[in-house]
């Protein structure tokens, strides 16, 4: 499951937005205010106590904000696709290989910790369902051909699953199990933070949303 859920997940949102062609993406803002407080709430419950089990406080933050850095820096490629926003020339027939690269090394990284725990999957999945809709509303929008879009989805999907097949069949990954994780772990910080500041709507209150986090936050904590 741990390999079939991320392909899936990707996959059958493309297939959502090919067949009911949704036009408004601000419909899936409350899906994407759920998944950010969810994937920051397993995170911090599943992730960051198990970092600090094994290796020094100051060692394990530098790699946090390393990673929190990393994710800035892809997303001036992706235009922080990962949260909810492409920004790409919807009009160009060229396959969109900078969103693909930066995108493609976002996904795999973040496959890396699903090897040892298990529940952080669905943290991965819910996070990718909102994100792969609008990066398919993009693509299918766009003037690129299907199988360009198909081609760009599915490896996309696979992603994920590469970090964890990798994860746990070569024994190097062993000894840089930790790091690695603390660098997702900072990844997860900023785009989960990003999609909460984002999600307020210039500050407004908005009780559906408030409950949409409250959710995520309750379900990640009895998981």
């Amino acid at each position: 499951m741990n390999y079939l859920l991320p392909i899936l997940g990707v996959l059958l949102s493309f297939v959502f937005v090919y067949l009911v062609k949704p036009k408004n993406k601000e419909n899936f803002k409350l899906l994407l205010a759920f998944s950010g407080a969810f994937l920051l709430a397993l995170t911090l419950f599943e992730l960051f106590p198990d970092v600090y089990q094994h290796a020094d406080s100051k060692t394990i933050g530098l790699f946090v904000m390393l990673g929190i850095l990393l994710q800035i820096f892809l997303e001036f490629f992706s235009k922080g696709a990962e949260h909810g926003h492409i920004h790409g020339d919807s009009k160009s027939t060229k396959f969109p290989w900078l969103l693909f690269v930066s995108l493609s090394i976002h996904s795999f990284l973040e496959g890396f910790p699903i090897e040892g725990h298990d529940t952080i999957i669905y943290g991965i999945l819910i996070h990718k369902i909102p994100i792969a809709i609008i990066l398919s509303i993009f693509l299918l929008g766009s003037r690129m051909k299907l199988k360009k879009a198909i081609f760009f989805i599915v490896l996309f999907s696979l992603m994920t699953p590469l970090g964890t097949f990798i994860t746990a069949n070569f024994a190097f990954t062993t000894q840089y199990y930790v790091p690695i994780t603390a660098l997702v772990i900072g990844m997860f910080l900023h785009i989960s933070t990003v999609i909460l500041f984002e999600s307020s709507e210039g500050h407004k209150f908005n009780l559906r949303k408030i409950i949409a986090i409250i959710m995520g936050i309750v379900i990640a904590y009895y998981l």
